[in-house]
């Protein structure tokens, strides 16, 4: 996995530096973007056009991030990029996003896939229609059943069973999973991997992510209800902030093994406190960038790197614990990580 990780972010490295040297003259317009071109140095314009289209909502703090990728690769590219993404996890209105995205003839498109069944018609759509697609973040195991070029991200099943592996090194032996996003396959792919690694049952608690006080009543109601459990896996930081806090009334927080996938102040925090015992860090920011950086040199060269054979270019897991996590908040601090 790390050996994917470093490929890539040594493709990225290479092809920015060729795109500040290359490509047209075009001003790009749009949501992200810059347009100063020639040779004093700056970018050179490009005009191509992208849409990113993602499942995730301006309430999670982790898409935000993965949107400052978006915007940065769009600059560094000399692109003009689109975000767009439903007001809430409706997988319908998503398809409705993409089919309206293909219908403008976009030069490339990037897309999550949190649930093929539902989004694979407007995806192969967009692939019929000539346009390339590269996903990110969600899909890893059913891009290439859509003709999606090639994937970013983490594969979430083996992100979860290694959570799972360092839960059961701690002794935990009765877990539960709390999934912020019923739906989303990755999401129920971490709660199954996590399952495995544990080697025992493993409880799903759904819960909303526009809403941390019910999240939070969820959470604590299976505390009261299970006083067995040692042990509780969140899938993100809109799981894992109300997660704490029930943890924390509940005189538990730092007693019950605790973990979570993704970032956010707070958690970071809390596992400098020494109140949580790892992150797994996806590194969303270059979900966002490196799809903008491979469409780009895509359309000029006609190649696009792999990353191995699965066609998955690897961005995660990453483990932040209290041993790097002071390392980590510097990124954070700048929308990085």
């Amino acid at each position: 996995m790390r050996r994917k990780l470093w490929i890539a972010l040594v493709l990225a490295l290479g092809l920015v530096a060729a795109a500040c040297s290359s490509g047209g003259t075009t001003t790009t317009a749009g949501s992200t973007g810059t347009t100063a071109g020639g040779d004093d140095g700056a970018v050179s314009q490009r005009s191509y056009r992208f849409v990113v289209v993602s499942h995730g909502q301006a309430s999670d703090p982790f898409w935000s991030v993965a949107a400052n990728g978006v915007k940065q690769a769009a600059e560094d590219m000399g692109v003009e990029v689109e975000y767009q993404a439903p007001g809430t996890f409706d997988m319908v209105e998503m398809s409705q996003i993409i089919d309206a995205a293909v219908a403008s003839n976009p030069d490339g498109l990037v897309v999550t896939i949190p649930d093929a069944d539902a989004l694979g018609p407007s995806i192969k759509a967009a692939v019929a229609a000539g346009i390339p697609v590269i996903s990110m973040n969600s899909g890893s195991d059913v891009f290439q059943d859509l003709g999606v070029k090639v994937h970013v991200g983490q594969t979430e099943y083996e992100a979860g069973l290694l959570a799972g592996q360092r839960f059961a090194e701690e002794g935990v032996t009765n877990a539960i999973c709390i999934n912020q996003e019923v739906g989303n396959v990755a999401l129920d792919l971490r709660c199954q991997g996590f399952e495995d690694g544990l080697g025992s049952p493993v409880k799903v608690v759904p819960v909303d992510l526009a809403d941390p006080t019910g999240a939070q009543e969820a959470v604590s109601a299976e505390l009261q209800a299970n006083a067995g459990i040692d042990g509780i896996l969140t899938l993100g930081p809109t799981g894992a902030e109300p997660t704490l806090a029930a943890l924390d009334q509940a005189g538990q927080l730092g007693t019950i093994k605790f973990a979570t996938f993704d970032l956010s102040p707070k958690v970071l925090e809390e596992i400098q406190n020494g109140n949580m015992l790892f992150a797994i860090d996806q590194a969303q920011y270059l979900q966002g960038y490196l799809p903008i950086v491979l469409l780009t040199q895509f359309l000029e060269t006609g190649a696009l790197p792999l990353g191995s054979v699965d066609r998955v270019i690897l961005t995660g897991p990453q483990f932040v614990t209290k041993d790097n996590a002071a390392d980590v908040v510097k990124f954070a601090e700048q929308g990085l990580r």
